[in-house]
């Protein structure tokens, strides 16, 4: 169990603002954290690391890391922290890049295969795509086997293709690790894909706390509408199956036949329109 409970006074664009925040986080969970800019999403996760202080306790399957006689320094803190920039050592290879970490070639060899950089190892970051940085950077985030993980927005400057890729990527070594995770995001369908939880902060406020389907999803109208969109699940509720797409910055959850629920593939383009009530799904 991770307990946060902090306060930190900050000043932005809209002036002060007192982040203040009280969490208790599962291990093993995967916690998307999400709001406006500007809403203490970064601090928060700088302040998990040890990287800004603030006043309050944190605490980690009950060891004390910040109360207010002590804060550990960040080396002291089973963490591994993925930036958006990827922060690695230019002057070293993507093995190097690991074992600067720790010296645990066994280790790092099991991330480089589970993340299919085995035969760039001995690559220097220069000559590394967007994609394959973002990679070398998760790897070396897991290289202490964390116990906590954060990840502020690591894949917002990919493209979508190379963000779905790096997606499945994430969970799995969240899964193959068993490590308690916090991201940072904005996109809807990265939270719904990856996240058992959602978290929403406003003016420095939890305002909202629950399942990915319980916070992003909204349907609305009757009204005549065509729309294209990702389809990222199909569940079965009761008697009916309902498909959950992706239509831009929005979750929509649509009923589907049996039929349609076995021809259509999660991952492909839909177009989801409907006549009067009647909403229609079909594969592109």
């Amino acid at each position: 169990m991770i307990k946060i409970e902090i306060n930190k006074k900050l000043h932005g664009a809209n002036g002060g603002m007192d982040l203040s925040v009280r969490l208790d986080i599962l291990q093993g969970d995967f916690v998307a954290l999400t709001g406006q800019s500007g809403s203490g999403k970064t601090t928060l996760l700088r302040i998990l690391a040890g990287l800004e202080s603030s006043s309050g306790t944190i605490s980690v399957e009950g060891e004390v890391w910040q109360d207010s006689k002590t804060s550990l320094i960040p080396q002291k803190r089973k963490i591994g922290f993925v930036f958006q920039d990827y922060a690695l050592f230019d002057n070293m290879s993507v093995e190097q890049n690991l074992l600067y970490v720790q010296k645990d070639r066994a280790l790092a060899y099991k991330l480089l295969e589970l993340t299919q950089l085995n035969q760039l190892k001995d690559r220097m970051p220069s000559t590394l795509s967007g994609g394959q940085k973002q990679r070398v950077s998760l790897c070396r985030a897991m290289m202490n086997r964390p116990q906590l993980l954060l990840m502020d927005e690591p894949l917002s400057a990919l493209d979508p293709t190379m963000r779905t890729k790096l997606q499945h990527e994430i969970l799995a070594l969240h899964k193959e690790f068993g490590t308690t995770t916090i991201m940072v995001s904005h996109d809807p369908s990265e939270i719904y894909r990856l996240a058992q939880r959602v978290v929403v902060l406003h003016g420095g406020k939890i305002i909202n706390d629950g399942t990915p389907k319980d916070i992003l999803l909204k349907t609305s109208g009757s009204a005549k509408f065509s729309f294209e969109g990702e389809l990222l699940d199909i569940v079965k509720v009761d008697v009916i199956h309902l498909a959950i797409i992706a239509i831009g910055q929005q979750l929509v959850e649509v009923v589907v036949s049996d039929d349609e629920a076995k021809t259509l593939e999660i991952g492909q383009s839909v177009s989801v329109s409907t006549k009067a009530f009647t909403p229609r799904l079909k594969g592109l």
